[in-house]
């Protein structure tokens, strides 16, 4: 066995030029990945001595998480006392999603399973920790992409349109060494930043290998998944756009909350807490036809959608809260009071009644559950909303924004599952000025005329976020 190895060893060193030049060989012969026309080529840019900079935008599911796995290894692997950065802007992303790809590939290759080590933060050249390294970093703050220096060095920054300008610019500064690289990769949600201009920039643009690969074009995509998108929402839509066609998203002004904010809300990270603050379930009813009903919840931050069915009656449905509720009570062991909220208008009121009379019937089991009419379309006073879909909408937007009204940055405060049809409905929604210059949103109806979809996930969501005030706010038993 280790004289198997040896040469196998030696036999990768005395390839190893060839391999430097050649990372499609290099991943074909080494790691057992087969590229795709667009993964082969990519990585030749990298290789390409001419080249210092790469950047790929693309729609979901083309395999740029596989290429990166093995742009780590290959340069890893081939250049002496290499140093490769890998980072993103969430955890998850970069330590669930691209380490363990690295792993999965470096554990098919018998070469790379010897030779490198892997642990959940490093991968390293066997005897070489402190000298010849990837390394994962979440792009949260500026200062964790600073002090790598090294003649062979490669940053790679995945999901490349969410990494904050302060860390682009940390990054660009550090490669300043002779064979010093930088990957970017991503889904083109926003207008602005390096990624944007590595793109679209006149100016900028020349100083990268910039390359677009559409969903449509790959063999491994679901293209049924991306007819249904194109069907629901139309082929420019900024959901199939940024999705499917790897395209940066139009700019239009009358959309009432940008893709770029869903997106990010999407692509934030989540810290829960032992002992969740806040829990509320929302219920958006079906009314006919092609709607759905939609039951989700949040916990804190965090929105998750629960159920989805057609043509579902409303026993059924009350019947699902109530499960629902329960599983989170136990769960999280809570002792507060849970709002369901539930759209009132049509079908929704009887599966209000529905959980009005579960309450009275056992008051002491469901001392949790506080139904809460919700009326959508209702017309409202409010200095800015016209109707009450609007100010839900709004409170939405309000969460998802990057900016407090005085320009200060703030935090993600709403997080938002990761559903084609929740971005393509609210990313979608357009929105007027009244004669009173309030905000209008389109009604459902006013969707429909557009051939879009109803926002059920939307609105499902709009639920698990309006503010409610609760009759009693004591903990069960207190």
């Amino acid at each position: 066995m280790a004289k198997t190895m040896t040469k196998m060893v030696k036999a990768f060193r005395e390839r190893q030029r060839i391999y430097q030049s050649d990372p499609v060989t290099f991943a074909k012969e080494v790691v057992q990945f087969d590229c795709d026309v667009w993964q082969g080529d990519t990585l030749r840019d990298l290789a390409d001595p001419t080249c210092r900079r790469v950047s790929v935008r693309s729609g979901q599911g083309v395999g740029k998480t596989g290429v990166e796995a093995v742009a780590v290894l290959w340069f890893l692997s081939c250049f002496p006392y290499a140093r490769v950065v890998a980072t993103a802007p969430t955890r998850q992303q970069l330590n669930d999603v691209l380490w363990s790809e690295i792993a999965k590939w470096q554990a098919k290759s018998p070469l790379l399973s010897v030779i490198l080590k892997w642990t959940k933060t490093y991968v390293y050249m066997s005897g070489m920790e402190k000298r010849w390294f990837a390394v994962a970093r979440t792009a949260t703050k500026p200062e964790n992409m600073q002090g790598f220096h090294e003649t062979n060095m490669l940053f790679i920054v995945d999901e490349a349109s969410g990494v904050a300008e302060p860390i682009m610019e940390a990054i660009l500064g550090t490669l300043s060494g002779k064979n010093n690289k930088l990957l970017m990769c991503g889904n083109p949600t926003k207008t602005t930043g390096t990624f944007y201009d590595s793109h679209v920039n006149a100016k900028v643009r020349p100083l990268y290998r910039s390359r677009r690969v559409s969903s449509r074009d790959v063999t491994r995509t679901d293209k049924e998944n991306i007819e249904m998108l194109e069907r629901r929402y139309g082929k420019e839509s900024n959901v199939v756009r940024v999705r499917v066609d790897g395209e940066f998203p139009l700019q239009e002004d009358d959309m009432f909350i940008p893709i770029a904010l869903i997106e990010r809300s999407i692509n934030t990270d989540f810290e829960p807490r032992k002992e969740p603050l806040a829990i509320q379930i929302g219920c958006d009813v079906a009314r006919f036809g092609d709607d759905k009903t939609v039951i989700g919840f949040r916990v804190d931050e965090k929105v998750e959608f629960y159920k989805k069915r057609h043509g579902q009656d409303t026993m059924t449905t009350a019947d699902q809260i109530i499960e629902l509720g329960e599983k989170l009570v136990r769960r999280y062991n809570y002792k507060h009071k849970i709002p369901v909220c539930v759209d009132d208008g049509g079908v929704g009121g009887g599966v209000v009644d529905r959980l009005n009379r579960i309450k009275r019937n056992d008051p002491e089991r469901f001392w949790w559950l506080e139904v809460m009419r919700i009326q959508f379309g209702r017309r409202m006073k409010h200095r800015y909303y016209h109707d009450s879909t609007t100010y839900m909408m709004g409170v939405l937007r309000k969460l998802l924004e990057d900016y407090e009204d005085d320009g200060t940055p703030k935090p993600v405060e709403v997080i938002l599952p990761n559903d084609d049809d929740l971005v393509g409905q609210l990313s979608s929604r357009k929105y007027s000025m009244t004669e009173q210059s309030k905000q209008k949103v389109e009604s459902k109806d006013e969707m429909k005329k557009r051939d879009l979809p109803s926002p059920d996930e939307a609105d499902c969501v709009l639920l698990c976020v309006v503010p409610v005030k609760l009759k009693e706010k004591m903990r069960k038993g207190a």
